[in-house]
């Protein structure tokens, strides 16, 4: 996905990991907060700033290196806090505040491919939002996996039968462990890759 690695392009994707999960975490505090919880507001994530919501570790050092390992960043943002009993809707307005995330992503890449449209010179800002338009697609997919504790899995769990349900409280402690296993054996990013050169063909 990210093949070239100069000193530019890590930049351009550090600056657009920053970005992106910037976003991604405040919809999911602003559409929790629209749907009643106020949890994240009094926690001071009901913000743009991404000093609010980049964890120096999981947002920068940890995509760099997965980066350069194995072409596809890993990383996370801190998680906004909500409390599904308060928002609307129950397991349904909880699905709806975990979607919130990724489907930003899916959006930033459509208005950044749209843009990109209207570009006619080449150069750093052309190379910048290729580079954020594939950051943010990898991040849709990425987070749509339905393993706990990512965002996809929230939305699962608003429509799985019960025993699904215990199934996926029982491994949400080590989900992240079974993400990264699976990076590891291989299983994972061809999955992903495929599924981003899916997406990249489809946008405008």
């Amino acid at each position: 996905m990210f093949s070239d690695l100069a000193t530019p392009n890590l930049i351009y994707v550090v600056v657009s990991i920053i970005v992106a999960l910037s976003i991604h975490e405040a919809m999911h505090a602003f559409t929790a907060h629209w749907l009643g919880d106020t949890t994240a507001q009094e926690e001071g994530r009901l913000s743009l700033n991404p000093l609010r919501h980049v964890d120096p570790f999981s947002t920068v050092i940890l995509p760099i290196i997965t980066l350069i390992l194995f072409k596809v960043p890993i990383l996370a943002a801190k998680p906004v806090p909500f409390n599904p009993d308060r928002v609307k809707f129950g397991e349904f307005g909880a699905a709806l505040v975990a979607a919130a995330g990724p489907l930003t992503n899916l959006a930033l890449a459509v208005i950044t491919a749209l843009l990109l449209n209207l570009v006619t010179a080449g150069g750093a800002p052309v190379d910048f939002m290729v580079t954020f338009i594939e950051l943010n697609v990898v991040l849709f997919i990425f987070n749509i996996i339905p393993i706990p504790p990512l965002d996809g899995s929230r939305v699962l769990y608003a429509f799985a039968p019960e025993p699904i349900q215990e199934f996926m409280n029982q491994i949400e402690p080590y989900g992240l462990f079974i993400v990264f296993g699976l990076v590891l054996t291989g299983v994972l990013i061809p999955l992903l890759t495929n599924l981003d050169n899916t997406i990249l063909r489809l946008l405008p």
